[in-house]
């Protein structure tokens, strides 16, 4: 049987720095958008703008953000990390796609590489079972 939080995988200080700060990284990104501090960025160059609006007005963007919530308690709180994780997996390829084509910057670059990264940290511990979902 898999076992579902970190316990048992992943109990190694990489994994741990990993869940504490994908997760920490995700409470803030999520928390902060429901604020009145406005902290989201829009992006520096029209397309990335037009994306982030759209997704803002209509409505999506809340989901995604009460998504980002939910899935950094849970990783902070070491349970439910291997669904959890999975389920980060097509908003972080969002993410990517949005720091490395629609806004591309060094800044940029750097957040699309270390949310992808963290992500497939805390994917390994279950690498030998994830393989079988990529073969037909």
């Amino acid at each position: 049987m898999i076992a579902l939080n970190g316990q048992g995988r992943g109990a190694g200080a990489a994994f741990t720095a990993a869940r504490i700060i994908f997760g920490g990284w995700f409470l803030f990104s999520g928390v902060e958008y429901f604020t009145p501090f406005d902290l989201q960025p829009l992006g520096n160059t029209p397309l990335a703008q037009e994306f982030t609006l759209a997704l803002i007005h209509s409505g999506l963007f809340a989901w995604i953000k009460l998504m980002e919530v939910v899935a950094a308690l849970l990783i902070l709180a070491n349970r439910a990390v291997l669904p959890t994780a999975l389920a980060c997996v097509p908003l972080n390829i969002v993410i990517g796609y949005w720091n490395f084509v629609l806004d591309p910057g060094v800044v940029e670059y750097a957040f699309g590489i270390v949310t992808l990264v963290l992500n497939a940290i805390l994917l390994w511990p279950w690498r030998r079972e994830l393989i079988g979902l990529l073969r037909w």
